[in-house]
């Protein structure tokens, strides 16, 4: 039995839902949802709450019990709410702009980094050294933040690079010689 797919998902006012066999479709202030999860799970809309119970008792339909119960409740919040993601540069001339939709970087490579906005993603640079991920799909700017700190991973000797806001870097110390 799986404890979080037991939990009802409640539906905030504003939010529609419809389901169409295995496909549901949610709709909010800040966009549109729509995903096609496993036949083996009944997703029910009862009054306010979504309900997803498994169609039978194998293995296989409980491991995917609480992922779909947790992928509906990212949808519902993501239409509702949104998500973000914010993401810092620590390093001497690193920098973030827009350039239109795009955000341009500049991490010490010999050429500007420019990363497309992907569809549903908007980027805001409220500092050079400050950049946030914004959209209503959680996998897109998770997946979208983390491209971004692709480009320069936090390193451990002069903590350089782009991490996440409270992210902690462990710091090693440099050449044994040196004090």
């Amino acid at each position: 039995m799986s404890r979080i797919g037991k939990m009802p998902i409640s539906i905030p006012s504003g939010v529609d839902v419809k389901i169409d066999g295995s496909t549901v479709t949610i709709k909010g202030k800040k966009g549109e949802l729509t995903c096609t999860f496993q036949p083996t799970m009944i997703i029910k809309v009862e009054g306010d709450e979504i309900i997803v119970t498994p169609a039978d008792d194998e293995r296989q339909t409980n491991a995917y019990w609480g992922l779909t119960r947790s992928l509906l409740h990212n949808m519902v919040v993501g239409v509702s709410e949104g998500f973000e993601k914010k993401l810092e540069l620590v390093g001497v001339g690193y920098r973030a702009a827009l350039k239109g939709s795009d955000l341009e970087l500049q991490l010490g490579f010999s050429h500007p980094v420019l990363v497309k906005a992907p569809e549903g993603i908007t980027f805001e640079v409220p500092s050079q050294n400050e950049i946030t991920v914004t959209g209503v799909s959680k996998e897109k700017v998770g997946q979208t933040a983390a491209d971004i700190r692709k480009w320069r991973k936090p390193e451990p000797y002069k903590g350089k690079g782009i991490r996440y806001v409270g992210e902690y870097v462990r710091r090693k110390a440099g050449k044994a010689g040196k004090e």
